[in-house]
């Protein structure tokens, strides 16, 4: 396994729908040994009923390099969580194995590992002794993983005093600071501030640096993009792609995510009292000067009092960098039925390329009532400047301003300025 950290083959997990994992302990193998003819009496007489199982991983192999930063993407319920429980031991494969050189620090979700019962303080000391490290190794990184979650003041009160984001701050600095040869990172940044989740980012990349592996699960394409130079997607529990160009990779996951959206207008939304059915956008215009036309079905599922419609603009990786709101005030009435709607947007002149449109419905912009995410694409082929004779560079944005020289002062040698 030279130059490999982790190899996983074959990797397949198999759940029973309904039905709870095998008993572990001896003293729950006891008490289901004991208790197993009084189940098996009540159930006599009882009609059979068939269990319904389903693969949440299937056939999983890949290999990671000591020192590489490894991306894992794909959306809800594709078997990102379920493999890095494999990964971190938290649950057993149906069949496959893994084989991982080193210790593993694992950031599964908000306070994994920690007591609630024991201080900051214990708890540092309680998650490195999981790690096998020594006291004294944990005691020489104690004051930096204190500095880094910034929770000083709080360090000796228990944890389960906590407020998430102090949770979150001090799970992090833990799992990121006591040196573990593999670091896995679930969606767990998603709920810190924007400051903390770009300190943390920061924080992954050093560990990357310090020739440690990294296994990174995000939804913020952004981060993956910035991070990752190697990207897996994950379907259906299957590896739909593993692939070092992390663009192409991420382009089939917005391609997913937009399958998805088709399927979820089906349902009934977020359960608000009116759902979008169906959103096309169609460009017009020619750059600088485009116009982005969204047409949408909207249904009134029970009573309410009105609702307005917001638009998000994002990058093709799904970041939004605009926001359009044809209204402030309610202006989508029950009519007893669909309704169509056209709103249209003034785009400024965009750097040519992939973007995608997401909608919001709401009363007001504390309750909503439907929502569909940057999903819908549509294209910018023409360049804003017909003249423009170098390449436009989409990482340094997507909007390209109308811009001028409006003054220019050759200063000569040995001159100087008179005020």
């Amino acid at each position: 396994m030279s130059g490999i950290a982790i190899r996983v083959h074959d990797l397949s997990k198999q759940y029973r729908i309904g039905a709870l994992e095998r008993a572990r302990s001896f003293r729950e193998v006891l008490n289901n040994a004991f208790t197993a003819p009084f189940r098996a009496l009540r159930r006599k007489g009882r009609k059979q009923r068939t269990v319904d199982t389903f693969w949440a991983l299937n056939a999983v192999s890949f290999e990671v390099k000591h020192g590489e930063v490894l991306g894992i993407i794909g959306r809800n319920g594709a078997g990102k969580s379920t493999l890095l429980k494999i990964l971190s031991r938290i649950t057993e494969p149906t069949r496959g194995r893994v084989e991982i050189k080193g210790r593993i620090g694992s950031l599964l979700e908000v306070g994994t590992g920690f007591h609630p019962e024991l201080t900051g303080r214990e708890n540092i000391f309680l998650n490195g002794a999981i790690l096998g490290m020594r006291k004294m190794d944990i005691a020489r990184r104690f004051d930096e993983i204190v500095a880094f979650a910034e929770v000083e003041k709080f360090i000796d009160t228990p944890v389960k005093r906590y407020s998430s984001g102090m949770y979150l701050r001090l799970a992090f600095a833990v799992a990121a600071h006591l040196e573990p040869d593999n670091l896995i990172v679930d969606e767990v940044l998603a709920v810190g501030d924007a400051a903390f989740q770009k300190k943390c980012l920061g924080k992954i990349g050093d560990v990357s640096r310090e020739g440690r592996t990294v296994l990174f699960v995000s939804h913020n394409m952004a981060a993956v993009r910035a991070l990752c130079k190697r990207v897996i997607l994950l379907e259906c529990g299957a590896v739909m792609r593993d692939s070092t160009d992390v663009s192409e990779a991420i382009a089939s996951y917005t391609d997913l995510l937009s399958v998805g959206y088709r399927q979820r207008r089906d349902t009934r939304g977020v359960g608000g009292p009116m759902v979008f059915r169906e959103i096309e956008c169609v460009v017009k215009g020619e750059q600088p000067a485009l116009r982005l036309e969204i047409r949408a079905t909207v249904e009134s599922v029970s009573p309410h009092q009105g609702a307005l419609l917001a638009l998000d603009i994002a990058d093709a990786s799904g970041v939004v960098f605009m926001q359009a709101v044809p209204s402030q005030e309610p202006w989508l009435f029950p009519v007893g039925g669909p309704q169509q709607c056209t709103v249209e947007v003034e785009l400024p002149p965009l750097v040519p390329g992939t973007y995608r449109v997401g909608a919001w419905l709401g009363p007001h912009f504390t309750r909503t009532y439907d929502e569909v995410p940057p999903t819908i694409q549509f294209h910018v082929d023409a360049s804003p400047d017909p003249t423009r004779t170098f390449p436009h560079c989409p990482e340094h944005g997507a909007i390209v301003p109308r811009s001028r020289v409006v003054h220019h002062e050759l200063a000569v040698a040995g001159s100087r300025r008179q005020r």
